[in-house]
């Protein structure tokens, strides 16, 4: 067969066709892989793009959360009531913040009560309903102060529906929007305790004390409020820490070293541990408590921080 045979030449340009048709096979094939690869890069980038906002909405939330606030004027984790049945004022600081303790002046001749309770606890219970009528005389006449600690420590003694907690908060809301009427509000608390181990009042029977507190002459305050800050469990987190703090300890003005049951009962930063039911038997703990504060020589100046000469240690 010869160079210029047509057999020849009609096999060449069957080749060449067949090398053309490869090829466009080839770039059609690589236009395809390419277009798969940038559309799994965009889907990456999507999918990061996402996991980015994701990460980004956890930390606001995050960082709301721990920056929540706790309630005015209960700086120490506590509100000081004084004379008329008025609370100090104090502002409100963060939840997690150091709390502020309330200075003790022995030379005003007041007595100094300080109480850590659990609304849901019997035995602040039995304590509160047995004495509350002569330590309100004693802090209305100007004789004395008490400070308020609310600790949940009960929270869950209640058939899940964490009553101490929500009690507690109730307690932060009167004290944030109505101070004065905080007294007659943890009395109703008291007077209207559930037993232990049972669901506890609702947030309406709850705001239901609020509006009977509030119509005292303890004090007035916003009920729209109140019953908003309560619904909205607005300083459960506050409580919460509040009992961290004083499970940690060391309490306050006092010898204690930390919370290890309720009621803990103060007189002049010396721990109660009498009767709960006995009226008289705390009535004579405060005089012996006062006679004490009163007959101990002013020790000497210390540095801040240093237990004073005088601290009583806890029984």
């Amino acid at each position: 067969m010869t160079q210029g045979d047509p057999a020849q030449r009609n096999n060449n340009s069957e080749r060449r066709a067949a090398a053309r048709d490869k090829a466009r096979a080839l770039r059609e094939a690589h236009r395809k892989q390419e277009r798969r690869r940038k559309a799994v890069v965009r889907s990456t980038v999507i999918a990061l793009v996402v996991a980015a906002a994701a990460v980004v909405a956890v930390v606001i939330v995050s960082s709301i959360h721990t920056t929540s606030r706790g309630p005015a004027n209960m700086a120490s984790d506590g509100i000081l009531i004084g004379t008329g049945l008025k609370a100090k004022r104090t502002p409100a600081a963060d939840a997690n913040a150091k709390p502020v303790s309330n200075k003790t002046d022995a030379s005003s001749g007041k007595v100094s009560i300080v109480t850590y309770v659990d609304y849901l606890c019997p035995y602040c219970g039995t304590f509160e309903r047995t004495n509350a009528a002569q330590i309100g005389k004693l802090v209305k006449s100007g004789a004395a102060t008490v400070e308020i600690h609310p600790i949940p420590l009960l929270a869950s003694h209640s058939a899940g529906t964490k009553y101490s907690l929500r009690a507690d908060n109730a307690a932060a809301c009167l004290a944030n929007y109505a101070p004065d009427s905080f007294w007659t509000f943890n009395r109703e608390l008291f007077e209207n305790q559930p037993e232990e181990n049972t669901a506890g009042l609702t947030n309406q029977q709850l705001k239901s004390l609020v509006k009977k507190a509030l119509t005292t002459k303890a004090g007035t305050g916003s009920y729209d409020s109140v019953s908003k800050c309560i619904d909205e469990g607005r300083y459960d987190t506050w409580a919460q820490n509040a009992l961290d703090r004083t499970l940690t300890g060391p309490i306050p003005n006092s010898s204690v070293k930390q919370l290890k049951g309720t009621p803990l009962v103060l007189v002049n930063g010396k721990q109660y541990q009498g009767a709960l039911d006995d009226a008289d038997e705390f009535r004579a703990f405060i005089v012996k408590a006062q006679a004490d504060t009163y007959s101990t020589p002013t020790p000497t100046p210390v540095p801040t921080g240093s237990p004073t000469p005088t601290a009583t240690k806890a029984g």
